[in-house]
């Protein structure tokens, strides 16, 4: 074959290949064009907004829909999206929603939504037992794509979400959690069912009514496996106050379990008004939440420093018995406790309030709406209440730390505390009275007297004792200002005295 036939059957190939290309090329581009076609026409379908609904629906595990989408594109934006359930989660309200599809995800069967924004999310939560006998609802038709399109994904894979309020209104055994003004940002981890989540702001209101208002400063956590996990939490409560905490809870089983710490709460700030001025300090603490089927349980550890004991009726009885102004006001070198609530009942455990080389006070504390309930041990130094009579003997006994010890009881209620310190003591004094009278009979009565008031009971006592001896009525009615001296009262004479004769003088 000549060299020019060669050239010319090159040409006729290079020219069938290059026509194959072109074609091939315009191919792909008409099915590039018509699979688009295909993508947003269903996109821009309401099989595409049904989908979504039923994807979210299953995740919450209630039956919810969002409103007509509007298309701009690759971009979507809806009214709102609604739910409602009979189990933990009664309702949920989204509004103005916003989202962008990548189409890259099509390839892996997924659709992927980017730049997903929420304005404002409320929801409704009841975490006590159900009553209702009502059924849940069926989930929601899983909208998939029809034969014709059975290329198209039926999977969604949400990259991150930008929430920019959540309002929270939970329902506890207790009473009503509010939280609003949260916003949430929501990332992947890598695991499509895996995401981080950061809170900052907002503001929790609890049931109870002696913990004010917790102010959040950022929760961060992460939801895995069914389960959200909470790695670090700070917030502000009261003027100075801090909490930090940490956890986990599973939605499904319920069960939740946290512990932090707090600090920085003064003692006026958590107490009643009256409890205020009597108790003042910084309170520290450690604290463990969980969820039990009998109720939510709180405990933990707290500490008092730089604390004071101000006008305690039990102390001002002890000062007044010592005759020192040392108890009125009393400086705590000591002042712990394990505590635990529950049910509106809460124990403190292990309870030490101690002034140094002064007073000790140990032992286990009950409050019941506001009863009191108390067992402790009282520790006073040797000589402080030397001045009563069997004080020292009959009520204090020694005991560690070189204090003299005695039991004590506490009644009654928070605003009215009743001790039986005060009776024990006046029960001993009274006892060993009458073994010191003939030496400190007037300082006995002094104190007794103190004690009993002017009711008249003393002098009841010794019209009493008066029938039984008379050397002792005498004694007592002498140091209370009576006439006779002791001995047997004497006999009236039978006739009046006669003045004494003049003697006559002497001559």
């Amino acid at each position: 074959m000549s060299r020019r036939s060669r050239r010319r059957q090159g040409n006729r190939s290079s020219g069938w290949i290059g026509r194959l290309a072109v074609a091939v090329l315009m191919l792909g581009m008409l099915c590039a064009a018509v699979g688009y076609w295909s993508l947003k026409n269903y996109l821009h379908s309401d099989g595409f907004r049904r989908l979504l609904s039923s994807k979210v629906s299953k995740v919450l595990g209630m039956a919810g829909e969002f409103s007509p989408f509007n298309w701009d594109g690759l971009a979507v934006d809806t009214g709102s999206f609604e739910a409602h359930g009979y189990g933990p989660i009664n309702s949920l309200h989204a509004d103005r929603l916003h989202s962008e599809v990548n189409l890259s995800g099509v390839r892996r069967g997924v659709w992927e939504l980017h730049g997903t924004s929420v304005n404002r999310v409320e929801i409704h939560w009841d975490t006590r037992n159900p009553t209702s006998t009502q059924q849940p609802p069926p989930p929601p038709p899983e909208a998939t794509p029809t034969a014709t399109r059975h290329w198209l994904p039926s999977e969604v894979e949400l990259n991150g979400l930008d929430l920019r309020e959540l309002m929270v209104t939970a329902m506890l055994e207790d009473g009503e959690v509010f939280a609003n003004g949260m916003r949430v940002r929501i990332d992947r981890t890598g695991d499509k069912h895996a995401y981080r989540a950061e809170i900052d702001g907002g503001r929790i209101r609890l049931p109870w009514s002696w913990l004010p208002a917790i102010n959040l400063n950022r929760i961060r956590c992460r939801y895995q496996n069914g389960g959200l996990f909470v790695t670090d939490a700070t917030a502000s409560v009261f003027k100075q106050g801090r909490l930090d905490a940490s956890g986990e809870w599973h939605p499904k089983e319920q069960p939740y379990a946290f512990e932090g710490n707090a600090r920085g709460i003064k003692c006026d700030e958590l107490l009643n008004a009256d409890w205020a001025k009597r108790l003042t300090g910084d309170i520290a603490s450690s604290f463990v939440i969980e969820g039990r089927s009998t109720g939510p349980l709180a405990k933990g550890a707290l500490t008092i420093k730089n604390g004071v004991l101000t006008a305690l009726p039990m102390l001002d009885s002890l000062a007044a018995y010592a005759d020192t102004r040392r108890f009125r006001v009393l400086a705590l070198s000591e002042a712990h406790a394990d505590w635990r609530w529950q049910k509106g009942e809460t124990t403190f455990s292990n309870l030490v309030l101690a002034s140094e080389s002064l007073v000790r006070l140990e032992g286990r504390l009950v409050i019941r709406g506001r009863e009191l309930d108390g067992s402790f041990r009282l520790g006073l130094a040797p000589g402080t209440l030397a001045a009563i009579p069997g004080a020292e003997t009959d009520v204090f006994v020694p005991g560690e730390r070189g204090l003299l010890w005695s039991p004590l009881r506490l009644t009654g209620t928070i605003d009215d505390p009743k001790e039986d310190l005060t009776e024990r003591l006046v029960a001993a004094a009274g006892g060993r009275m009458f073994e010191i009278i003939p030496e400190t009979g007037e300082k006995v009565l002094k104190f007794t007297r103190s004690i009993l008031g002017n009711s008249g009971a003393i002098e009841k006592g010794v019209e009493a004792i008066d029938t039984a001896t008379g050397v002792v009525s005498g004694v007592l009615n002498g140091l209370l200002g009576g006439g006779n001296p002791p001995g047997p009262p004497p006999q009236p004479p039978k006739e009046p005295p006669q003045p004494p004769k003049t003697l006559p003088k002497p001559e």
